[in-house]
């Protein structure tokens, strides 16, 4: 997966939160208020439900030595009562330092806001992997009522991207739970979907888990069974080895299944298969290059 720099991660987050410099008509209180700890509960909105505790004794640490460097971001209640909108990790961690108050950013933000702010936050997580990503958009999509298009400048990401994420919600749950293990990679899942059988899929991964198969090697073994459906199915005239090349190219770039019809002549057509019809836009997207 490519690398992601520190501004992009960022992206998503303050476009739902503002830049306070410029924002302050909505903040109800100074950008970086000192609150007390017993004055703040948590999100219930808060995707998040497991909190590494090494990890946040670590953070503990840091903070009794520097510090809390980032404000938390919090809503007002009632006079004297916050809920926290973003930080329950720094949260946690200053009330094992022994921290009685934080510094936070006020913002005004109805339950819909809190939910979505939340989820986009949870996103921008190092630690997160491809199901929880998943499983995150769909909610901004069921729960928010966000668009595709809304979402990628939310979350500063592709639609495409978006798109693939969302796709893996529809393997098998044992090949979702590999996902999740950590057993197979996204390029493997990805590899997988391009199958229109779950049997077909959950055969296949057994077959990458014993073996230990790339992904490259895996979309070789997918290409293989799509070969051969087809030939049980139907009588195949001899294809040409270029226009099979072709196929297997624009196969693997797609993430799709590519037919190359062409006659003698040279004419001919390019047939994409898709699932839905948020398949069909992320291999819009890809072939516009977004």
């Amino acid at each position: 997966m490519a690398k992601v720099s520190k501004n992009e991660l960022g992206k998503g987050i303050r476009a739902l939160l503002g830049n306070t410099a410029e924002d302050s008509a909505t903040t109800v209180a100074s950008p970086t208020a000192s609150i007390a700890l017993n004055q703040i509960e948590t999100n219930p909105f808060q995707p998040r439900s497991d909190f590494d505790e090494t990890a946040l004794q670590e953070l503990a640490e840091s903070i009794n030595t520097f510090g809390l460097i980032q404000p938390i971001t919090v809503r007002r209640l009632h006079a004297s009562q916050y809920q926290l909108i973003s930080g329950e990790r720094r949260f946690r961690a200053a009330k094992l330092a022994g921290l009685t108050e934080l510094p936070a950013f006020v913002r005004t933000a109805n339950d819909q806001e809190m939910l979505e702010m939340a989820l986009v936050e949870n996103i921008q997580r190092h630690d997160l992997n491809a199901i929880e990503v998943a499983i995150s958009y769909q909610r901004l999509i069921d729960e928010c009522d966000l668009t595709h298009e809304s979402m990628s400048q939310r979350v500063g990401k592709k639609r495409s991207t978006i798109s693939n994420y969302l796709r893996l919600l529809k393997l098998p749950p044992v090949v979702q739970e590999a996902l999740v293990t950590g057993d197979l990679s996204m390029g493997h899942a990805r590899a997988l979907l391009a199958l229109d059988s779950d049997l077909l899929q959950l055969s296949l991964l057994k077959t990458v888990l014993e073996k230990g198969l790339s992904v490259r090697a895996t979309e070789a073994m997918v290409r293989q069974h799509s070969v051969d459906d087809s030939a049980n199915t139907q009588t195949k005239p001899e294809v040409n080895p270029f226009t099979r090349d072709l196929e297997d190219h624009l196969s693997k770039f797609l993430s799709a299944r590519v037919k190359v019809k062409r006659t003698k002549s040279g004419k001919g057509s390019v047939q994409i298969n898709f699932s839905d019809d948020d398949d069909l836009n992320r291999i819009l997207d890809m072939i516009e290059g977004n």
